[in-house]
């Protein structure tokens, strides 16, 4: 029997063996035409925000760093000495022209003009007694019945008389200004500081005493600022004072630039160590924030405007030290384009080299995006394109109100 059975087994396990190989080869040959059919099937394309870049009238602004001075500003300092009796005014007060601001004790220089009129009174008694002396002298004269010297005494007499009435003048018309400086005023009207004499302390006069307080005008506001030379050259040379050239400021605090002036002055040298000049600008200041000492942001425009391409910042990508943007082309396929980028307006960024007007660029999804893929663009807007009007609805549309 076991003879007979080796056969048998041999032949079955043979036949089993070729049902699986073969089981296994239709296995393999379904397994290789999945795995083809979805190679073959392309990954969808990316949506991304696609804007068209378009050409504006622009101001190419330059920013420069300053600081606030006042147009007028005055150190009081007293012009008599002398006791203060008065002050007229509380610390940081505004003032007008001619406001009293202290008082020094009069009656001296009272007492001082009173003499003064004196001496000019009797100044003049002599003047008319010698000319009258001198009359009679110049009748006798003709006749003479006279010495020629006393006429010479006579006459010389005379003269001396009339010149001292016009130094009694004078010293009467100086006592009487030394008794108006005691009333010390505000020569312009602005803003006071402290005082830093009060009531009772003895000052003393001359421009190198300590000034009784200081007074500064707040109705406008020089900002002074440095210029390289290649700004200078192109905007302000020739221009100062024309309204033409627009220059904005802002304080620290402030957003932007929202105060407009004018340049008022230019310096008349350029400092070769720095290669720069110094400018400066008017302001108003209506609401009396602008306060010397205080930094400015400025920016110069320049006098024409100028047609540019912009586009969104978070449109720029970064290369190592290149700045590119991702074009979209008509087949939808994004292309590298390495730009040269200017100065900012707002939340765009000037292209002067690497794009043309019409071109369509990635403004949204950048980072997912890599050049020579396909897109699926979704036109959008760049920032402070005007939004397209609403289209009109057709007529009996359900939604229409």
């Amino acid at each position: 029997m076991s003879l007979l059975r080796k056969p048998y087994l041999l032949a079955t396990t043979i036949a089993v063996l070729l049902a699986v190989g073969g089981g296994l080869a239709t296995f393999g040959v379904q397994s290789s035409v999945q795995a083809d059919a979805q190679a073959t099937v392309a990954p969808p394309p990316s949506p991304v925000d696609v804007a068209t870049v378009a050409s504006r009238q622009i101001t190419d602004w330059h920013s420069y760093s300053g600081r606030l001075e006042a147009v007028d500003r005055v150190e009081i300092r007293p012009l008599v000495s002398g006791a203060i009796t008065a002050v007229h005014f509380q610390d940081g007060a505004l003032v007008n022209k001619g406001d009293p601001l202290f008082t020094i004790d009069p009656r001296p220089y009272a007492a001082a003009l009173e003499h003064a009129r004196a001496r000019l009174a009797a100044a003049e008694a002599r003047a008319a007694y010698t000319a009258s002396d001198l009359a009679r002298g110049e009748r006798l004269i003709v006749d003479n019945a006279i010495a020629r010297r006393d006429y010479e005494e006579k006459r010389n007499a005379a003269r001396e008389a009339e010149a001292n009435r016009l130094a009694a003048r004078a010293a009467l018309e100086s006592a009487r200004l030394d008794l108006e400086h005691t009333r010390i005023t505000a020569p312009v009207a602005g803003k006071l500081s402290r005082a830093e004499a009060t009531v009772g302390n003895v000052v003393a006069a001359g421009p190198g005493t300590p000034p009784l307080t200081t007074l500064v005008s707040v109705a406008r506001m020089y900002a002074a600022f440095d210029v390289d030379e290649q700004s200078f050259l192109a905007i302000i040379n020739g221009r100062q004072g024309e309204a033409g050239v627009p220059v904005h400021l802002g304080l620290a605090n402030e957003d932007g630039h929202p105060r407009r002036g004018t340049v008022s002055s230019v310096d008349n040298r350029m400092d070769t160590s720095s290669g720069t000049i110094r400018v400066r600008a008017v302001f108003d200041n209506p609401d009396g924030t602008l306060l010397p000492g205080l930094y400015a942001r400025i920016r110069l425009g320049t006098r024409e405007p100028r047609a540019a391409l912009l586009i969104d910042e978070k449109a720029i990508g970064t290369d190592q030290d290149k700045r590119f943007v991702l074009v979209v082309d008509e087949a939808n396929h994004t292309v590298y384009r390495e730009v040269t980028l200017g100065a900012a307006q707002g939340p765009l960024r000037i292209v002067e080299e690497g794009l043309r007007e019409g071109e369509r660029i990635v403004v949204n999804g950048l980072q997912r995006t890599r050049p020579g893929q396909t897109v699926d663009p979704r036109p959008v807007l760049m920032s402070g394109d005007p939004a397209p009007a609403p289209a009109a609805r057709a007529a009996g549309d359900p939604d229409k109100s």
